[in-house]
């Protein structure tokens, strides 16, 4: 499988014939087509196929599946119900911290910039970005933590009608700090080619609000 160059667009068979595979059952078995069950607004070119890998060559780097649960050195996949890609550039930040709210600027913007706690995200980080991370001294644990700090805002600007937007969350939380995601709402992978101070974004279904019946899921596979 592809975990580098180009890792999230065309040109391997691996990565497109697992995403094809899977949504061959979502139609097929599940009976997800399109004006039937599948009554998305306008769906996206990922249902064809969208299927990576994550860049494991880092021994320093905790992959996704071990993050959460699987055994290191492990064959494990993640299923997201993931949007669309969005790229992400940054070619100024020099240090993590500048990183952070960097990122953390482009996560807010997932389904909407005044709406929190509604969907989920994959950060897909670029070996170059990541080198800004792992030159410092930062591991997994920090990014994550550093990024959750950062995607804090006032309630009092997210508001329905604050700034002028109607869109936005109910009026009772404007006087609390709101996180953009939940705890576990931001999944980490490391991805891409050696070249690009470009990352990227895969927003979440806004469903995902629904934690109970609507959230990743990372399962072992193979021997």
């Amino acid at each position: 499988m592809n975990s580098g160059l180009n890792a999230l667009g065309q040109g391997n068979r691996a990565n497109a014939t697992i995403g094809r595979a899977l949504q061959l059952i979502v139609r097929n078995v599940g009976g997800g087509l399109p004006g039937a069950i599948d009554r998305a607004t306008l769906g996206n070119p990922g249902k064809y196929t969208f299927c990576f890998a994550e860049d494991e060559s880092d021994p320093d780097w905790e992959p996704l599946s071990v993050r959460r649960g699987v055994a290191r050195g492990k064959n494990a996949v993640t299923l997201f119900h993931g949007e669309g890609v969005s790229g992400f550039i940054d070619q100024k930040s020099r240090t993590p911290d500048e990183l952070v709210r960097s990122l953390a600027m482009g996560l807010w913007g997932v389904n909407h910039p005044k709406l929190a706690l509604a969907g989920n995200a994959v950060l897909v980080l670029t070996p170059e970005h990541y080198k800004i991370f792992k030159d410092a001294g930062w591991n997994r644990r920090r990014i994550e933590d550093a990024l959750y700090q950062a995607l804090k805002r006032p309630g009092r600007d997210l508001v329905r009608g604050a700034q002028g937007v109607a869109e936005g969350l109910p009026p009772a939380m404007a006087e609390r700090v709101v996180d953009k995601f939940h705890p576990d709402g931001l999944l980490i992978v490391r991805a891409g080619g050696e070249a690009g101070l470009f990352s990227a974004i895969i927003g979440g279904w806004p469903g995902q609000s629904v934690r109970e019946e609507c959230q990743a899921v990372t399962r072992e596979i193979g021997p």
